[in-house]
């Protein structure tokens, strides 16, 4: 009897583990829970490398990891937009939260805030994104650009020709490219974090860098 009452004891702290926040066994999406402190030898060094650049192991990574060669080339893209682009980081952050806004994803719009905010832009230009059109915070090349991330998810990439030349305008062919691959990179953040239903990430402990 002592033996069924500790099993069953054990049984319900265990379950109670799992329910509780913050829990080790707490679920990050649908998906089985992966560790940011896993051992396997096709994700470890994936997370280390971005600890060691003073990243954080985010939760759409840890969704992203049940496929690792496929995770890799894409945290790896994320990166390169993030580092490695000549397009202002304040129009980058600016073209994420526009993405975020259309797709009704809580999870860029949350994450990329606080960039935002370090690359820049100001509070009421933060809130105005999804209102941009004719708004005097946002200048002629600015409201170029969401004019074309706009255009290219809305309208599924036959972007008017129109729109095109006006962004042409104020930026150069490798901008426009860097432009095209962030709205791409970023739908993709969206649509699987909603698909996935990707919880949102903890605050970092230190505030967010350009």
């Amino acid at each position: 009897m002592t033996h069924v009452l500790r099993a069953l004891l054990g049984g319900a702290l265990l379950a109670l583990a799992m329910a509780m926040p913050g829990s080790a066994q707490e679920a990050l999406s649908r998906l089985p829970r992966i560790s940011d402190q896993s051992a396997d030898p096709a994700l470890k060094p994936m997370f280390d490398e971005t600890r060691a650049r003073g990243g954080q192991v985010l939760n759409l990574h840890l969704a992203e990891a049940h496929a690792p060669k496929l995770a890799k080339p894409r945290r790896d893209l994320g990166n390169a937009i993030r580092f490695e682009t000549v397009l202002p980081p304040v129009l980058r952050e600016m073209a994420v939260l526009r993405i975020a806004s259309i797709l009704e994803s809580d999870y860029d719009r949350v994450l990329h805030t606080p960039l935002a905010k370090a690359c820049g832009m100001t509070d009421a230009q933060i809130e105005a994104v999804p209102v941009w059109q004719g708004n005097d915070l946002f200048d002629a090349k600015a409201q170029a650009m969401l004019a074309y991330v706009e255009a290219v998810i809305l309208s599924g990439g036959e972007v008017d020709d129109d729109i095109f030349k006006e962004l042409a305008k104020h930026f150069k062919p490798q901008e426009i490219v860097e432009i095209s691959l962030i709205v791409a990179h970023h739908f993709a953040n969206g649509i699987v974090s909603r698909a996935l239903k990707v919880k949102l990430d903890a605050p970092p402990a230190a505030p967010a860098k350009c």
